[in-house]
C-alpha cells in the first residue's frame, strides 16, 4: 500500500483521506501572519504574460459547458480535433475523471512510484488497487517528467508502454518546462490520454485549469461525467489568451535550464545528495529525516515539499526560482545544516 494511504483510510474503508500537496504560502501567511519563499510549489518564475479583461456579461451569466471557443483555441494550437479534447478545473479534476470513464471496483493499475500521489488516489475512488509487479492491469499512470524525481523520459520509451490491454494515463503537466519533443500529445491512440495543464507553465494555481487528449469514445465519457461548468469563465477567458502566447514559453525552458544548472552546482557543494532532473525542480535527499530541516526552513521563510508522503523521507523536492531567491535557498539551507 502507498506510503499516504497506511493507516488512513476511513470508517467504510472506501475512502482515503487527502493526499497531501505542496503550494501551502497562503496557509502559511494566515498562521504566521508573515510571508515566506514558497519552493513547495513548481512554477515558472519566468511565465508569458497573459493580460486579461472581463466584460460583465461573462460573470453574469454561465459558461457554455460545452467549452467551443476554449476547445477550439487548444485544438488551433495543438492539431487535434475538438472531439479528441477535454477540459476540467486542473488536472486533478481530470485524474479523477478518467478513473471514473476508465476503471470498475476491482480493476489493477499500474504506477511507477514514488510518483504523484492522486493517480493512486483517484482510482482507489473509482474503486480501483495498485498492481503487483507482474499482475495485468486495465490502466497505467505515467508522470512525465516524474514528479518528483523530475527525470523525463524519452517520447519512444513513452510509447514503448502502449499496449491494447490498459488505457495509459500520460501526466505531461511540467514537459512544457522540460523538452515539448518528448511530448506524446500528438500521438492518437485509443489506449492513450495526455493529460496537461496551465498552472506550472504560465504559474496560474489559482486559476485552476487542465485539459488533455484522448480517443474521441474516451473523451465523450469524460465530458459526461465531468460535473458541469467546471472550468469557470476567468479560467476559459484566461487559457484561450494563454495560447496564443504559448510559443513564448521556450524563453522560460531557456532560462529555467540554466538557472538549473547553476543551482545544481551551488548545492552540490553541501552535504546532500542532488537527484538529476531534466525540469523546473529539483529532489535533494540528505543523510537523516528531514522534518526537523523542514520546520526550521520554515522558520527562515523557505518552504519546500516534505517527501515523506512521497515515501522519501530523507528527502525534500526545491523549485527552481529567480536567482536571488536561490540563492536565499542555499543560504538557508546551508545554515539549518550546521
Amino acid at each position: 500500500m502507498h506510503p499516504f494511504l497506511k493507516g488512513n483510510l476511513s470508517v467504510n474503508n472506501d475512502i482515503p483521506h487527502r493526499v497531501f500537496h505542496g503550494g501551502k504560502v497562503r496557509q502559511f501567511q494566515q498562521e504566521h501572519g508573515k510571508g515566506a519563499i514558497d519552493f513547495s510549489a513548481n512554477l515558472n518564475p519566468w511565465p508569458p504574460a497573459v493580460p486579461l479583461s472581463l466584460p460583465d456579461d461573462l460573470i453574469s451569466s454561465y459558461p457554455d459547458d460545452r467549452y467551443l471557443l476554449l476547445k477550439e483555441a487548444i485544438a488551433e494550437r495543438f492539431h487535434r480535433p475538438v472531439e479528441e479534447i477535454a477540459v476540467g478545473n486542473g488536472s486533478i479534476e481530470l485524474i479523477r475523471v478518467f478513473c471514473q470513464a476508465t476503471l470498475s471496483r476491482g480493476d489493477r493499475v499500474w504506477i511507477r512510484n514514488p510518483t504523484f500521489g492522486e493517480y493512486e488516489m483517484s482510482a482507489r475512488l473509482a474503486g480501483a488497487i495498485p498492481a503487483g509487479e507482474w499482475q495485468p492491469a486495465a490502466a497505467g499512470f505515467l508522470c512525465n517528467p516524474n514528479n518528483p524525481t523530475g527525470e523525463l523520459q524519452s517520447r519512444q520509451a513513452v510509447l514503448d508502454l502502449l499496449s491494447p490491454a490498459k488505457t495509459l494515463f500520460v501526466d505531461e503537466a511540467f514537459i512544457e518546462l522540460s523538452d515539448i519533443n518528448q511530448s506524446v500529445a500528438d500521438v492518437r491512440d485509443p489506449s492513450l490520454f495526455i493529460c496537461r495543464s496551465l498552472t506550472k507553465s504560465f504559474s496560474v494555481p489559482g486559476i485552476r485549469f487542465g485539459y488533455g487528449f484522448g480517443d474521441p469514445d474516451l473523451i465523450e465519457r469524460m465530458e459526461i461525467i465531468r460535473p458541469p461548468w467546471s472550468v469557470n469563465s476567468i479560467a476559459e477567458q484566461f487559457a484561450i489568451r494563454a495560447f496564443s502566447r504559448y510559443e513564448q514559453l521556450e524563453q522560460s525552458r531557456s532560462r529555467i535550464r540554466a538557472e538549473r544548472e547553476w543551482l545544481i552546482s551551488a548545492l552540490r557543494t553541501l552535504p546532500l545528495s542532488v537527484h538529476p532532473s531534466d525540469t523546473n525542480f529539483l529532489l535533494l535527499t540528505f543523510p537523516y529525516d528531514v522534518a526537523p530541516l523542514c520546520s526550521a526552513l520554515s522558520v527562515r521563510g523557505i518552504l519546500v515539499r516534505d517527501c515523506h508522503s512521497f515515501g522519501l523521507p530523507s528527502s525534500i523536492r526545491v523549485a527552481v526560482r529567480t536567482r536571488g531567491e536561490n540563492r536565499l535557498l542555499l543560504e538557508a539551507i546551508g545554515e539549518c545544516m550546521r
